[in-house]
């Protein structure tokens, strides 16, 4: 299944908000339909944020051939694609590598040359990014054992990257390689990622899956049944905090009072070395409605207060390895050197 494409001058992408009842397509026929759809998370995970982002620069190259002034042009639709989401590094990690590359064929060869070039970006993009999934899999795998049950918070599978996925590429190649694993999903509120996205798409794979609510992992620890929890990421500090979607802290607090191993599975895109320490990475806030309500259906009263961050930062402490497409980092003195 196809994350994202271009079609017909034309970036189309699987509206993640109509799933699991319906697998429906969209065309973001202009930056702004982009950008909404990144806001709105009809696209939304990491990596698969950071590839829209460059399939929309490529929009807006072909967009703006006929401009007064190309790139001044670019860059006030580039700005608007850097507003919708500030946790996830891999956004401003993509806007700068294609606006690079998009600059450099500007001045090389004019607007016609830019935008090919843009959408040639793009394109590698998201064939690196499935082939980086694929090597974080095979190199995260060994940390799982035959019969492992693995606990996970939100999606970090083919739905959250360019195809594959980084936690659930980490358990589809355990399966690859033979081993028997069970998945438990946390539903992941307000916005239910896990119950509508993991559990789907694992079922699609055939892979067994428990569903529970976000306060039931403790038990679950506390009977046995998870011996391994993975985890994907939006920002790794330098010193190995992670910002991953709200909840995953508490899940990393729980796995360490019952000693389970708590990994993180994130491409080196992810890692922001310009911060040391994940109290400098900035939090996405959302608005309170996704806290009173799930899809048109009330759950609080209208007028209450909300608090509605969209991450929450683990402290590298309590994390056994990060797991990416190079190496597994592993602390030293409850820190990483990355």
């Amino acid at each position: 299944m196809e994350m994202i494409d271009w079609q017909e001058g034309c970036p189309v992408f699987l509206d993640q908000t109509r799933l699991p009842l319906a697998v429906e397509y969209r065309r973001g026929e202009t930056v702004e339909q982009m950008a909404q759809a990144i806001e709105k998370l009809q696209v939304r995970g990491a990596p698969l944020i950071g590839v829209s982002a460059a399939y929309a620069l490529a929009l807006a190259a072909r967009l703006n051939q006929g401009a007064a002034d190309f790139m001044a042009a670019m860059e006030k639709d580039e700005a608007r694609l850097r507003r919708t989401r500030p946790t996830a590094v891999n956004l401003f990690w993509a806007l700068d590598r294609a606006m690079g590359e998009i600059r450099a064929a500007w001045q090389a060869a004019g607007p016609q040359g830019a935008a090919k070039r843009a959408l040639e970006v793009a394109q590698t993009m998201k064939a690196e990014d499935i082939a980086i999934n694929r090597r974080l899999g095979a190199i995260g795998q060994q940390v799982i054992q035959d019969g492992d049950g693995v606990l996970t918070h939100c999606n970090a599978g083919a739905l959250a990257t360019a195809g594959y996925g980084t936690a659930l590429g980490v358990i589809r190649a355990a399966v690859e390689a033979g081993k028997r694993v069970h998945v438990y999903a946390d539903e992941t509120r307000p916005l239910l990622q896990g119950a509508r996205l993991t559990c789907w798409e694992l079922m699609e794979d055939g892979i067994p899956v428990t569903l529970q609510a976000d306060g039931m992992a403790a038990v679950l620890m506390a009977q046995g049944r998870v011996n391994k929890v993975v985890v994907g990421a939006d920002r790794i500090a330098r010193n190995g905090d992670t910002a991953n979607k709200v909840g995953t802290y508490g899940v990393a607090v729980a796995a360490a009072y019952h000693g389970v191993p708590f990994y993180v599975a994130a491409p080196q895109s992810t890692i922001d070395r310009s911060l040391e320490r994940g109290d400098q990475i900035p939090i996405e806030y959302r608005d309170g409605q996704e806290m009173r309500g799930f899809q048109g259906a009330a759950s609080a009263p209208p007028a209450v207060e909300t608090f509605n961050p969209a991450f929450d930062v683990t402290p590298a402490r309590l994390i056994a390895g990060i797991i990416t497409e190079e190496k597994i980092y592993r602390p030293k003195d409850g820190k990483f050197d990355l």
